[in-house]
């Protein structure tokens, strides 16, 4: 297998709403908020539901891989419900391997609120459910070993069981990427995720403000000059401005595409990731990679959800 990725499996339901939707429920634009069951369904009861679609940001990266013809496959915890068949069915359609047998559990499957705004920035409210109860016997050792890269995503590690599955999966792992995921997951564990990022990883995934925040700069030179010093491949999206990656000294970059009627950002840098793990797995250059990536990117965004 060329991918293995390891994330939440989140059922994605998208909503349109207004500025003044997320300011009456104090929610803060194009970051992503954990919530319980309950507040959840209170937000969803008064919006018309767009779309539904089996999510969660590896996920997405992993479908996108498949789409461009690489052989890969899934693990995300799902509870035997409603939701879970609908998500192990919406993975299989893209060709999928789903490496995660569901069964009954006393929470039900996971599902992401995604709040699209008339500017296309995406709010997001994330009920876990099982989800985020993965643990170590979710993720079958053989499966890390015979695949080239194992990919994880900041959004599922967490303090207890979800820390084993992490633990696991790279122990294990022939090569690992991870995505920061959401400023506020890098805020919340950033000593762990600077020690993941500095001895564990071998290719991180960042927008401009993770890598920041990560490192305590307001400076993007010095974002560099660590990336440059921990000699691993980070790759940083920077919006308009593009995409940078360094690989141990080799600093390349890539200009973003112009022209784009933008619909919703759901999803950009899930397919960027996509793009450019694509490249590298098919001997493609950095650069090429980078390319691959902001082509994805630059699709998804003129389309509502995360599923090109």
């Amino acid at each position: 297998m060329k991918v293995l990725g390891i994330g939440n499996a989140i059922v994605d339901v998208l909503c349109k709403v207004s500025d003044e939707f997320l300011n009456k429920h104090s929610l803060i634009k194009s970051t992503m908020k954990l919530v319980d069951e309950i507040e959840f369904k209170k937000l969803i009861s008064s919006l018309k539901i767009e779309e539904t679609i089996s999510g969660g940001s590896v996920a997405n990266s992993i479908v996108g891989l498949s789409q461009l013809g690489n052989k890969v496959g899934f693990i995300g915890k799902v509870s035997d419900d409603e939701l879970g068949h609908k998500y192990e069915e919406g993975l299989y359609k893209e060709k999928v391997e789903y490496l995660y047998r569901k069964k009954k559990e006393s929470i039900s499957t996971g599902s992401c609120l995604i709040l699209i705004t008339p500017d296309s920035e995406r709010t997001m409210c994330t009920f876990l459910g099982t989800a985020g109860m993965i643990d170590a016997n979710d993720v079958n050792e053989n499966h890390v070993k015979n695949s080239e890269i194992v990919f994880l995503e900041g959004y599922l590690w967490d303090e207890g069981q979800p820390k084993k599955a992490f633990d696991t999966a790279i122990a294990h792992s022939n090569k690992v990427a991870m995505s920061l995921s959401d400023l506020f997951c890098v805020e919340r564990h950033k000593p762990h995720f600077l020690e993941l990022v500095k001895n564990q990883l071998d290719i991180i995934f960042s927008n401009e403000q993770e890598i920041l925040s990560l490192i305590n700069s307001k400076s993007f030179n010095e974002a560099i000059s660590f990336s440059k010093e921990i000699k691993k491949n980070v790759i940083i999206t920077r919006g308009e401005k593009g995409a940078i990656a360094i690989n141990k000294n080799e600093v390349v970059e890539c200009k973003a595409q112009t022209n784009l009627k933008i619909k919703d950002l759901t999803g950009a840098g899930d397919l960027f990731a996509a793009g450019y793990l694509h490249g590298l797995i098919n001997n493609l250059s950095i650069k090429e990679s980078l390319v691959k990536g902001t082509e994805l990117s630059s699709k998804i965004i003129q389309k509502i959800g995360a599923r090109i």
